[in-house]
């Protein structure tokens, strides 16, 4: 059985266990959040030349070259040394330009990096607090229109970093900044490639970057974006949405409330359920899904 050594402790570590379970089993205070090798959070570092490939998959080179790897992705097959990293290597400060309220529980925030920094429409940062706290968020902006990165958040019951940015952060604030991410971005190149976006709540900020990248892209195929709520309000960018649409033909915004009456211009029912019905044959399309997982 490994065991993984943290600093002047030892903890014994079960076949199926991770490193992140362990330091966490063992009353260890080690930031994370997906616990899936997505979110970047839990990153540490050790000196370890027997690392699982996955444990370094997403990492900048230069960071798996120092020997940071992620500990929730991590089930070691021989002894561990691991130590924290220094925040500030992994962390960018910007500064908050803009929050505009949306909607009684959503709000956009504007943020202005202090190093340039280089993305996708649709990928996802980290954003950290100045106590450490950190959670993900996908980017709305478009970096080849937009000089300010733009985030969509949303009011989490019990959730500390949506609260707090809703109720305490103002503008001239600093958020530690560490990304990008992921790889849910529009790729140039398939200009005729039928495209179909569905996502729900804040899961619209990466499709509504996506969407306006690949028609600024040139991007000729049709173009459908599904927008689902449970209420009127939950749709907190219809009007920016319409008017993307009536300025380019092969856009179409469907906006989806369930399960309220609708009036006229809105579709009833889940995003994902309303467009499988009107689509149904998708052979060929290029799908995003964005949002709450049960879609």
């Amino acid at each position: 059985m490994p065991l993984v050594h943290y600093y002047n402790r030892a903890f014994s570590c079960d076949e199926d266990q991770t490193v992140l379970d362990v330091l966490l089993e063992n009353g260890q205070d080690i930031p994370y959040s997906c616990k899936m090798g997505v979110c970047i959070t839990c990153v540490l570092q050790t000196d370890s030349d027997d690392l699982p490939a996955r444990a370094q998959e997403g990492l900048r080179e230069s960071l798996s070259e120092q020997g940071h790897f992620l500990p929730c992705v991590c089930q070691p097959t021989s002894d561990i040394r691991v130590t924290n990293i220094e925040q500030q290597d992994l962390y960018s400060p910007a500064v908050v330009l803009d929050i505009e309220q949306l909607s009684k529980d959503t709000c956009r925030v504007f943020l202005g990096p202090t190093t340039p920094l280089y993305y996708h429409a649709g990928q996802f940062v980290n954003l950290r607090r100045e106590d450490g706290l950190v959670r993900s968020y996908s980017l709305a902006s478009v970096p080849t229109a937009d000089t300010r990165l733009e985030f969509h958040i949303k009011r989490l019951e019990r959730g500390q970093m949506s609260n707090w940015i809703l109720d305490k952060l103002k503008p001239g604030d600093h958020l530690g900044i560490q990304g990008p991410f992921g790889n849910c971005f529009y790729e140039p190149g398939h200009a005729d490639q039928n495209m179909l976006l569905i996502g729900n709540g804040t899961g619209l900020a990466p499709l509504i970057g996506i969407a306006r990248d690949a028609l600024q892209s040139g991007h000729t195929a049709p173009i459908r974006l599904y927008h689902g709520s449970q209420t009127l309000a939950g749709l907190y960018l219809d009007d920016e949405l319409r008017a993307l649409e009536s300025g380019h033909i092969n856009f179409k915004y469907i906006p989806c409330v369930s399960p309220e009456d609708n009036p006229a211009g809105f579709s009833q029912g889940r995003a994902d359920d309303v467009a499988f019905q009107e689509l149904t044959d998708l052979l060929g399309w290029r799908v995003f899904l964005c949002g709450y997982p049960p879609m």
